[in-house]
């Protein structure tokens, strides 16, 4: 991973988003996925605002493109956005490697 440190838990989830939507990744369809797929809703400038902090750090790569009139910023993940996420996972498997939690239940019925 880049000097940047460990992905946020809205960073890894932009990320996804534009992988999964490939050639296809711009503001509003990354907030859609992100709605669709996670069930949070997320502000359209959050979304920029996450975008231009993984284009910093070289985790994506923005191209203006004109469409049907239109000027869309659509966006790519580069190797190294795949390999933070990639190390994000790994970190996630390895810390949850042989966990049972248990919970505690409080209140009535305990």
């Amino acid at each position: 991973m880049g000097s940047s440190g460990f992905l946020g838990e809205f960073e890894q989830v932009v990320l996804l988003a534009v992988a999964r939507l490939g050639d296809d990744a711009y503001g509003m369809k990354i907030r859609r996925e992100i709605d669709a797929r996670a069930g949070r809703s997320a502000s359209i400038g959050a979304v920029y605002a996450t975008l231009d902090r993984l284009e910093a750090k070289g985790y994506v790569q923005a191209r203006d493109e004109n469409t049907g009139g239109r000027a869309r910023r659509f966006f790519v993940l580069t190797p190294a956005g795949l390999t933070a996420l990639e190390s994000a996972r790994d970190l996630q498997a390895r810390m949850w490697a042989g966990l049972r939690i248990r919970v505690k239940r409080t209140g009535r019925g305990s």
